[in-house]
């Protein structure tokens, strides 16, 4: 029987920083996996921010202020291509697949406004393996980074910080958990949907009070999904 983690579009992308409105992006990826998890489509870009690449965020995914000038697309070509392909898959009926959604998807609708770019609206359906995960098991021990996640269900991610790598690893997470957790999660796109919309909204609510019973009373948790 077919379920819709069979066929999936995974999306990821690696940035000059962790501000979703000033950062820019410096690589991306676009796949299709089909049932076993491998990719039968795959786009990457390399792309030239227009910015330098700070030193910390090369640390992370390994590339330089040169190598993206040197190498990469101009942005504002790459971002129109990276909107064209998601939005071309949603429109083909498939879940776009990205972990911890509302960085990647905010990021890029930031740097489609900012080329002047129709951005993605409402994007949906999204499968945000973060958000399902911690529904699903709640009060499991530890980190939920997509390395120690991907492990925790016994996929493999050997180039962690590539955008290709964590891409199609989370896809393949995401199917895994399906498996694991058929019986607790709907078997609709739609309701998949909103089913994190709510999710994701009790998990910034809850890590909002921890944070207000500990350092910062005042803090404020963003509490959309899957775009800020």
């Amino acid at each position: 029987m077919s379920t819709w983690s069979d066929h999936l579009a995974v999306f990821d992308l690696e940035t000059t920083g962790i501000d979703v409105e000033t950062c820019r992006i410096v690589s991306a990826t676009v796949a299709v996996l089909d049932a076993s998890g491998t990719a039968v489509e795959r786009i990457d870009w390399l792309v030239d921010p227009g910015i330098d690449i700070p030193a910390g965020a090369t640390g992370v995914h390994g590339i330089t202020t040169q190598q993206a000038v040197e190498h990469g697309r101009l942005a504002s070509e790459a971002v129109a291509e990276i909107v064209t392909a998601l939005r071309g898959h949603l429109s083909d009926g498939l879940p776009i697949v990205a972990y911890n959604a509302p960085y990647d998807l905010t990021l890029l609708d930031r740097e489609a406004l900012r080329y002047g770019i129709a951005p993605l609206a409402s994007p949906s359906p999204i499968v945000d393996p973060l958000v399902i995960d911690k529904a699903v098991d709640k009060y499991r021990k530890g980190k939920r980074t997509l390395a120690v996640t991907s492990a925790f269900y016994g996929v493999a991610l050997d180039d962690a910080h590539d955008a290709g790598a964590d891409a199609i690893a989370a896809g393949r997470v995401a199917q895994a958990i399906h498996r694991a957790h058929a019986g607790a999660l709907p078997t609709t796109l739609d309701e998949m949907h909103s089913l994190q919309v709510t999710w994701y909204r009790q998990q910034a609510e809850s890590f909002q009070e921890y944070v207000r019973r500990g350092r910062d009373p005042e803090f404020l948790a963003d509490t959309a999904w899957p775009l800020r």
